[in-house]
Formats: C-alpha cells, sequence, structure tokens
C-alpha cells in the first residue's frame, strides 16, 4: 500500500499554498461545469399533453424557495392542460418540512406527489411516500438538487421538470435508512437519505458554509467553506467501521460516507461504480492528513482517475454502522442531522418511484 506523501501537519503548509490549492480547484471545477453543460444539448420543455385519464396531483412546496410560486403555476398550468382535476398544493413549515404534508396528500388519494423545493423537502416527502406504491416527482429549486442530478433531471428548467414530474416513466430506487446515536446525550432517531449521508468533515463543511454565498454562488459555497475548515490543523478520527454486521474495523479518518449515488454537482463521479437501484451501499473511508492530500482527493474526483489512492477506501454492503468516542457531526442529503457517537445505516431496496425522463438501460425501475 502507498504511503501518504502528504502527511505532514497542516501548519507545515504555508497558508498561500493552501489557498493557491482552493483556487486551483474551484477554477478545475468551474471549468468542468462549463464543459459539461456544453457538451449536453438542452431539450426544449415539452409541449402539451394530450388528454388521458384524470390524475390527482399533490405538490409539496417549500414557499421561501427562489421560484417557488412559478412552480406552482407551472403545475397548475400543465394540470389544466391535461384536463386533470386542480392539484392539492400543501407548502412545508419549519415544524413540518414535508412529511405530514406527504402523507396528507396520500390520505387524500394523490396519484403522484411533487416535491418543489431542495434536498430536504424531497428527503421528507421521500420518507412518506417509501413503500407508498405513490411515485414521487421532483421540481427542484435548491442549491444542490442532488436526487435531480444524479437522476439527470431538468434543474433550473422548471417546465421541464414539471413535465417530466408529471408525465415521465416511473423508476424504482433505493431508500436509505439511517439510525444516529448520540451516547453523551441519550438522544437516537431514524431518518432516510436518497443520494448520500457522512459522520465527519463532510457534515462540518455543510454546517459552516454561509447561506447568503449559496443564494449568489449555488452549490460552489460549499468550496469557500471547505477550504476554510482545511486550512486549520488537520486532526483524523478514529472510528469503527462494520459491514453487515462484522466485526468493526478500526480507521483513522476524516469522513466516512455512506452512499446511495456517487454523483455529485457539475456531473462529478465520486463513487463511479454507485447506482441508485443496486440493493446495496457504497462506504467510503476518506482520510487524507493534509491539504495537499485532500487536494488528491479533490483531483480523483474532478478528474474521474479509477485507480485506488491511498487516502481514499472504497467499500460496500447492505448496512454499515460507524462508531466514533466523541459526538461528531452528521448529515444526510446535504442536512446537517446534529452530532452522533454511532451511525448505523442500511438500504431499503427499490422503495420508491421517481419519475423520470427515461428508464436506465440496465433494467426496467419496477419493483421485481
Amino acid at each position: 500500500m502507498p504511503v501518504d506523501s502528504s502527511s505532514l501537519p497542516l501548519p507545515a503548509v504555508p497558508a498561500a499554498a493552501a489557498v493557491l490549492v482552493g483556487v486551483i480547484l474551484a477554477v478545475v471545477l468551474a471549468v468542468v461545469l462549463v464543459l459539461r453543460r456544453r457538451s449536453r444539448a438542452v431539450p426544449p420543455a415539452p409541449g402539451p399533453r394530450p388528454a388521458g385519464p384524470a390524475v390527482q396531483v399533490a405538490m409539496v412546496r417549500n414557499p421561501v424557495k427562489l421560484g417557488a410560486d412559478e412552480a406552482v403555476e407551472l403545475v397548475r398550468r400543465a394540470c389544466r392542460g391535461a384536463g386533470w382535476p386542480e392539484p392539492l398544493v400543501l407548502e412545508t413549515a419549519v415544524e413540518d418540512p414535508g412529511y405530514g404534508q406527504a402523507r396528507r396528500a396520500l390520505a387524500a388519494g394523490a396519484d403522484v406527489v411533487l416535491a418543489a423545493g431542495g434536498d430536504g423537502t424531497v428527503r421528507e416527502v421521500a420518507r412518506a411516500l417509501a413503500g407508498s406504491g405513490t411515485p414521487l416527482g421532483l421540481v427542484p429549486l435548491g442549491t444542490g438538487n442532488l436526487l435531480a442530478r444524479a437522476l439527470d433531471l431538468p434543474v433550473g428548467r422548471p417546465e421541464a421538470a414539471v413535465a417530466v414530474a408529471l408525465h415521465g416513466a416511473t423508476r424504482h430506487i433505493d431508500v436509505g435508512r439511517v439510525e444516529l446515536e448520540n451516547a453523551v446525550t441519550g438522544a437516537r432517531h431514524r431518518d432516510v437519505f436518497l443520494v448520500m449521508g457522512g459522520i465527519g468533515v463532510d457534515a462540518e463543511v455543510i454546517a459552516a458554509t454561509r447561506d447568503d454565498l449559496k443564494r449568489w454562488v449555488g452549490w460552489l459555497a460549499y468550496s469557500e467553506a471547505g477550504l476554510r475548515l482545511l486550512m486549520r490543523p488537520q486532526r483524523r478520527t478514529r472510528m469503527s467501521v462494520s459491514l453487515d454486521g462484522g466485526a468493526g474495523q478500526a480507521r483513522k479518518a476524516r469522513t466516512v460516507l455512506f452512499a446511495n449515488t456517487g454523483r455529485m454537482p457539475a456531473g462529478i463521479e465520486f463513487i463511479p461504480d454507485a447506482r441508485l437501484d443496486d440493493g446495496r451501499l457504497d462506504v467510503v473511508v476518506v482520510s487524507p492528513r493534509s491539504m495537499l492530500g485532500w487536494a488528491w482527493v479533490a483531483g480523483k474526483a474532478v478528474t474521474g482517475y479509477r485507480r485506488d489512492i491511498p487516502v481514499i477506501e472504497y467499500l460496500g454492503s447492505r448496512r454499515v454502522t460507524v462508531s466514533v468516542e466523541d459526538p461528531t457531526a452528521t448529515q444526510l442529503d446535504g442536512d446537517v442531522t446534529g452530532e452522533a457517537t454511532t451511525v448505523s445505516a442500511w438500504v431499503e431496496p427499490l422503495a420508491l418511484g421517481v419519475r423520470v425522463e427515461s428508464l436506465p438501460a440496465h433494467g426496467t425501475g419496477r419493483n421485481p
């Protein structure tokens, strides 16, 4: 196993070099994003659909998101054009960010439930719909829009997104389940994720990201927060990683990720072999010791380099348990979910139907 050549503590790395690494990475990310946008032709939004059987549409929207009002009007117009009943529109609230509204939609007999908001809204609506047989339609209005990007849905084109949400094919994907426990406070709760969760510095970066910067530059705001954190002294955490109920494997890591898919903004495939419907979690142990080690991680991500590097370890299982001694930050689909000493994650295969433009070549997307 090669040795991490970036093992010097961060104070040994000049601040100017750290800033330079951050600038280079930001430029590389921007170039990758521009090239990939140019390489993909943007199809026009679909026109009016022919009338068919009446469909009851429900929409759970986050009213504070930019474009939320426009999304409602687009859905109402599309339903009228299809000869369907007026959609049921439900708004999220601080005390109920989407789960309760989605359950109300199911009780009202909705044939499809749309989530108009960010990743948090999508996750809450999906939590309610998982196992129900009612499909989820995505109208992405957030910063990351992680699931929408992973499914190649229209992001930044709300009319096209609404058309797919109402008339697209239904693809069944796995749902990640997680239990978070804090042995210090005694707190314990269960949640879901659709894209990726983690314990460690990834959650710290999300917590440190400035909301005002997210409004200006979108997901690139996470790079600024990451650079601020990575310029501090680097300390890896002792973690125990157990796969499928096996014995814990000791690791020193900065973060452990458990993923349903490895696609990130700008089309970056951080976990190239991960699939949304393969019935397993992809577990990634990330363990750089310095800024240079993080540059190695970033370089692998943006270039698509497929060979193993010493600071990233890829594992796979249906269930993973990560334990740490001290409470450590956690995140699910880009939302901070508090500190935990034990995180147990597992997969519920093909539990959620999601509207997509077309089904993948490897299968029908239907439950077996």
